[in-house]
C-alpha cells in the first residue's frame, strides 16, 4: 500500500481499530498506525496533513 491508497488504508484500519472513533485520533497516531499496517511500504515521509485528512475522512466513512 501507498499513502495514495486512502480508501484500502482507511479500511484496514477500521479492521485493526474498530472500536476507535476515526475523528478522535491524532495525526500523529494515524500516521504511526498507518506506517505500522501490514502491506504498508511508502516512504513515511512522503504523508502530510492533507493525505492523513483524506485517510481520515475515508476511515469516518468505512465506519459509517
Amino acid at each position: 500500500m501507498k499513502w495514495t491508497d486512502t480508501i484500502r488504508i482507511a479500511e484496514e484500519l477500521y479492521e485493526k481499530y474498530p472500536d476507535v472513533d476515526p475523528l478522535t485520533v491524532r495525526f500523529t497516531d494515524l500516521h504511526r498506525w498507518v506506517c505500522e499496517l501490514d502491506g504498508f511500504d511508502d516512504d513515511p515521509a512522503r504523508s502530510g496533513e492533507k493525505v492523513l485528512e483524506a485517510i481520515q475522512m475515508a476511515w469516518i466513512e468505512e465506519a459509517r
